[in-house]
């Protein structure tokens, strides 16, 4: 297995305009990420912090840091830079989520790329690759079915 990009796409019943607040809004991140708490905001150079379980014995807390917003058609971040102050293209994984319209709807690419070049040993790098393939084979329609629903109150 190569272990260098994850991709899901998902075509969404709600606006590109929609999509964009969804996946990049700390009120609706928390509505399809797992109850992820962020202060993030949608600002190319932002760092912020989400968190999973804050308060429990095991939390999952992650910096963050914004690298693009143009809304409402692209927003990527990077993350999981392990302690190191900034993030960057060797010490941190890219993800990118993609919103092109289609029809009343859009079609919403997400990529995740940087697992090899964080230098992790291989049973590292695979664990971190199936970990992350796993969370998006569940948040990426989780998303899809939040943005539909918010489509449809709106």
């Amino acid at each position: 297995m190569e272990f260098g990009s994850i991709e899901r796409e998902i075509h969404v019943d709600a606006s590109p305009e929609i999509v964009f607040a969804v996946i990049s809004s700390p009120d609706h991140i928390r509505e399809w990420w797992n109850g992820a708490e962020t202060d993030l905001s949608p600002t190319p150079g932002s760092v912020a912090e989400i968190a999973w379980g804050r308060d429990t014995a095991e939390p999952h807390i992650e910096r963050l840091t914004v690298v693009a917003a143009d809304p409402p058609r692209l927003f990527s971040f990077r993350w999981v830079y392990d302690g190191a102050e900034v993030a960057t293209s060797a010490n941190s994984l890219l993800v990118t989520f993609e919103l092109v319209p289609s029809g009343a709807g859009t079609v919403v690419r997400l990529t995740e790329t940087g697992f090899r070049e964080k230098g992790w040993e291989m049973a590292v790098l695979e664990a971190a690759y199936a970990e992350h393939s796993r969370g998006w084979d569940r948040f990426v329609p989780s998303l899809g079915d939040y943005a539909t629903r918010l489509a449809l109150t709106s």
